[in-house]
């Protein structure tokens, strides 16, 4: 409870007191550069053929990027449809009024949920004759058909029906007249592997399987049904991936999955991590910093403590191991990253300020800081890390 002083000199009431009033840039945040996904997906739509099609895979809040942000852009770019992994993440773009086909990535298998998605004209992920069942019988019900995509399994051991029994399946779903086959799709499991352009490759193994399957099921006599395989990384292989359309995530945002990048694509990050200074300290040689001592200082040491931690996304495994940006410097991160603050050895700067802004990820002058390095200082890979990024940090749309 707040006592007030009854001489005091200031109102108050006068000072914004609610959420909304307080600046996104108050502490920690992400930009968003919309241009620069738009850039992104009309250089990767110009890879592919006039008839290929392109969908922006938005899922996990646009791989943290804002979802909604994200499927604007991408539509800009000329992406045609939009993938998303759960219900919530289809309703929630139909409800910021996104009208592009959305097909659901995941699995729903309950009649009611499979209502709702109907009903938001979400195309469902389709894996067994049951889940076919259910879209048949509410099509029947409303007197309509309903739109789906049919997922086979060619390696990935996931989602999808077994491709050796597809075939035989796939004849009797062709009888069911309330269901709309939209697309037959497959997942590749390893695309983003050094040999991958090895004919004896899982990826190569997974791409013929599925082609024979197109070809066993004679899609091709169905001009409607759009059959897709490719990821960012499928992609970005070869032309033989691509058939009616790819599914792009990871490139989409700015990063090559590929270790071999395409000298002629110039793909832009969109994500810009940024913090603000909340303290200086400076302390003496030999004190320890942060949980556990990991860190002792070897020398008289200048500290900022920045706003961000583990609890924003930033793991704990990066202790020690990033930079952070400030006026085209590099400055350590230094003892363990807590729940919601870091240190940063600024020792030698005299133009890092209580409140200056450091970067975390993405550009200032021609240093740079990627996912990429992240994910190879924490030995796991970019989507996790742009994924891991969640509500407490606000999305800043940048242009």
């Amino acid at each position: 409870m707040q006592i007030r002083p009854t001489n005091q000199g200031f109102n108050f009431d006068k000072y914004p007191t609610f959420e909304k009033d307080i600046d996104p840039k108050q502490r920690a945040w992400i930009e968003v550069k919309g241009k620069a996904l738009e850039a992104n997906v009309r250089q990767l739509r110009s890879k592919l053929s006039k008839d290929c099609q392109f969908m922006a895979v938005v899922k996990a809040d646009g791989y943290g990027h804002d979802a909604k942000v994200v499927s604007e852009y991408a539509i800009k770019g000329g992406a045609s449809q939009l993938g998303v992994a759960t219900l919530k993440e289809g309703i929630r773009l139909r409800s910021a009024g996104v009208k592009k086909p959305i097909l659901i990535l995941g699995n729903l298998y309950k009649k009611r949920d499979l209502i709702i998605s109907f009903k938001n004209d979400l195309m469902p992920t389709v894996s067994s004759i049951r889940e076919c069942l259910i879209c048949n019988n509410i099509g029947k019900h409303f007197g309509l058909k309903f739109s789906l995509h049919l997922k086979v399994d060619t390696g990935m051991s996931r989602l999808g029906f077994e491709s050796d029994k597809f075939v035989q399946q796939f004849e009797k779903i062709k009888s069911f007249e309330n269901i709309c086959i939209e697309g037959i799709y497959s997942h590749l499991s390893s695309a983003d592997e050094y040999n991958s352009l090895d004919p004896k490759s899982s990826t190569q193994l997974q791409r013929l399987k599925f082609q024979e399957l197109l070809k066993q099921i004679n899609v091709d006599s169905n001009h409607n049904i759009k059959t897709h395989l490719a990821n960012s990384a499928g992609m970005l292989l070869h032309e033989k991936f691509h058939f009616h359309m790819v599914r792009v995530g990871l490139s989409m945002y700015g990063y090559s999955p590929l270790a071999k990048i395409d000298k002629n694509l110039s793909l832009k990050p969109a994500l810009f991590l940024k913090v603000k200074v909340a303290f200086i300290r400076i302390i003496d040689q030999g004190v320890s910093v942060s949980y556990g001592g990991n860190f002792v200082s070897s020398r008289k040491t200048k500290l900022a403590v920045l706003s961000i931690g583990y609890a924003d996304g930033v793991s704990r495994n990066l202790s020690g191991k990033i930079n952070v940006i400030h006026n085209n410097k590099l400055y350590p991160q230094v003892g363990s990253i807590t729940m919601d603050q870091m240190m940063v050895d600024i020792t030698g700067s005299n133009d890092i300020k209580i409140g200056s802004t450091m970067v975390l990820l993405g550009s200032d002058g021609d240093k740079i800081i990627s996912p990429v390095d992240w994910a190879k200082e924490s030995n796991t890979i970019p989507w996790e890390i742009l994924c891991s990024f969640n509500n407490r940090l606000p999305r800043v749309q940048v242009d």
